[in-house]
C-alpha cells in the first residue's frame, strides 16, 4: 500500500472571490432588468445559465478555524489540504472532509495483564496525541481516533509483560522507574502510530496496582520484605555500635574484659539495641556474702 502523503491545496481568498460573485450577480441582474424593459426574451437564456453557475460556485466556500484542516478530494482523488485558518474559496467540485489537529487526550479503561514474572496486574495510561498528517490519517486508516486507542491499548498491554510489577533488583519495573516506563511507552506508540499521521506528545501511567485477587498476597509479602530489610539495618548499625564500644573501652582502658565477658557485653548490648521494647536493665551491685 502506497502512503500518501500530505500537501497544500490550491485554493483563494473566499472574501476577494466572493466579491467577484456579487458583481457577476449585480450585472447578471441588471442585464435581466434591461432585457425585460426592452421586452427582450431571449436575456432569460443569458441570465438561467449564469445564476446556475453562481450557485455552483458558491458551493467552493469554507471557513477553517484554528488548529483545524480541510482535506480536499476531486472525483476520488486526493487533491490537498488547508491547514490555514480563514474564509477560503476551492474548486466546488471538492469534497471537504475535515479532520481536527488539535491535542486529543486517550485515557484507557484497566487492562487486566500478566507482568513479567506472571502476576496479574491492572494497568492503564493517558495518551496525548494529535494529526499532523491529516492525509495520512484520513486515507491510511479506517479511523484514526480508534486505530490510536486500539494501538494504545496494544502498546500497554506489551509493555507490561516486559517487566515486573516490583523488582528488588537494580532491574527496571513497573512501580519503580515509572518515568522510564512512561518514556519507552511513547516510543513503542510513536513507532506504532506514525503510519496514521499521529504525534505522540506525551504518556503516562494513570493506574498502577495488582490485580484484586493477588493484591493482599502482594501486601502481605512487601510488608515482610519491609520489616526485613528495616531488621537489617538495625543489626548492622547495632554491630557497629558493638565493635565500637568494645574498642573505646579496650583504647582507653576503662576495664579490662576477657572473654566471657566481652561475650555476656555483647549479648546484653545486642538485645538492648535489636529489642522492640524498650531494655529494663538490671544494676549489680555486688555478691553478698554471708
Amino acid at each position: 500500500m502506497e502512503a500518501i502523503a500530505e500537501k497544500s491545496a490550491k485554493k483563494m481568498n473566499g472574501f476577494l472571490f466572493l466579491f467577484l460573485i456579487l458583481v457577476v450577480l449585480a450585472v447578471n441582474i441588471y442585464i435581466l432588468v434591461e432585457g425585460i424593459l426592452a421586452d427582450n426574451p431571449l436575456v432569460l437564456a443569458f441570465f438561467i445559465p449564469v445564476m446556475i453557475v453562481i450557485f455552483i460556485l458558491m458551493a467552493g466556500f469554507s471557513i477553517v478555524q484554528p488548529n483545524d484542516s480541510r482535506v480536499l478530494i476531486l472525483f476520488g482523488k486526493y487533491s490537498g489540504t488547508i491547514r490555514d485558518a480563514g474564509y477560503w474559496w476551492v474548486n466546488p467540485f471538492t469534497e471537504k472532509k475535515k479532520v481536527s489537529l488539535r491535542i486529543n487526550n486517550f485515557n484507557s479503561e484497566k487492562i487486566k495483564v500478566n507482568d513479567l514474572h506472571g502476576n496479574p496486574i491492572e494497568i492503564a495510561a493517558v495518551i496525548v496525541w494529535r494529526v499532523v498528517d491529516s492525509a495520512r490519517a484520513l486515507f491510511d486508516v479506517q479511523n484514526y481516533s480508534g486505530f490510536v486507542a486500539i494501538q494504545s491499548e496494544t502498546a500497554i498491554r506489551q509493555l507490561s509483560s516486559e517487566y515486573a510489577y516490583d523488582s528488588s533488583d537494580n532491574e527496571k519495573s513497573l512501580r519503580g522507574n515509572q518515568q522510564e516506563i512512561s518514556e519507552e511507552l511513547k516510543k513503542m506508540l510513536q513507532t506504532r502510530l506514525e503510519i496514521a499521521g499521529v504525534e505522540v506528545l506525551e504518556s503516562r501511567l494513570s493506574h498502577l496496582a495488582y490485580a484484586p485477587e493477588i493484591a493482599q498476597a502482594m501486601l502481605r509479602r512487601q510488608q515482610a520484605q519491609a520489616v526485613v530489610a528495616a531488621r537489617t539495618k538495625i543489626v548492622e548499625g547495632a554491630v557497629g555500635m558493638v565493635d565500637q564500644a568494645l574498642r573505646q573501652l579496650s583504647e582507653q582502658h576503662i576495664v579490662v574484659l576477657d572473654e566471657d565477658k566481652k561475650a555476656t557485653m555483647v549479648n546484653n548490648l545486642m538485645v538492648a539495641l535489636v529489642s522492640e521494647t524498650s531494655a529494663q536493665p538490671v544494676i549489680n551491685t555486688g555478691t553478698l556474702y554471708q
